[in-house]
């Protein structure tokens, strides 16, 4: 079993993780290197050493990060395990984020089933988390050939996110090419 499955289902048997990042890209059909996995989890719990225990006695290596108190994350627990990609539990403090997890789908992910954030879910992530290659990966999933129901879903979504959320997603939109119609 990968660290990665060994990690989602620890956390699973708590509360609701799902993959985000570049193997949740790699999900729906957007390829791009990348050095970890990334899991989305809101159950502060995670951020407790005693709940990564079993973990330490199999010589995985476990980090734990607690965000600021201004800082929409509670904090991130990384995983690390040679030779394998470190996985990176990011945990939200916003309610909207058990929304996205409630959506979230079950991939079959190198003969592993692992939950994953769906596309239009996986957008408002990526433009909130506003770094250069997030806002690349999110143009990509919406100038991809599921585009425009991205555009309409990730819009419809967006209601639901707060202000910031809303207002990066309409600067992205403002940006992109319209959707030609299909001949």
């Amino acid at each position: 079993m990968t660290l990665l499955k060994e990690v989602v289902d620890a956390a699973a048997a708590r509360a609701p993780v799902a993959l985000i990042g570049g193997l949740a890209l790699a999900a729906h059909g957007v390829l791009r290197a990348t050095r970890d996995a990334d899991l989305l989890g809101t159950d502060p719990g995670f951020l407790r050493k005693e709940s990564w225990d079993g973990f330490a006695v199999k010589g995985i290596g476990v980090t734990i990060h607690r965000g600021d108190p201004d800082d929409p994350l509670l904090g991130v627990v990384r995983l690390r395990r040679e030779p394998e990609p470190d996985v990176d539990l990011v945990v939200g403090r916003e309610r909207w984020l058990d929304d996205v997890l409630s959506r979230r789908l079950t991939l079959s992910l190198g003969g592993e089933s692992i939950p994953v954030v769906d596309a239009p879910d996986l957008v408002l992530l990526k433009v909130d988390a506003g770094g250069p290659i997030d806002l690349i990966d999110a143009r990509l999933l919406l100038l991809g050939p599921d585009g425009s129901r991205l555009r309409r879903d990730a819009r419809e979504r967006a209601a639901g996110a707060p202000r910031r959320v809303q207002d990066a997603l309409a600067a992205m939109f403002a940006e992109l090419p319209p959707i030609q119609p299909s001949a």
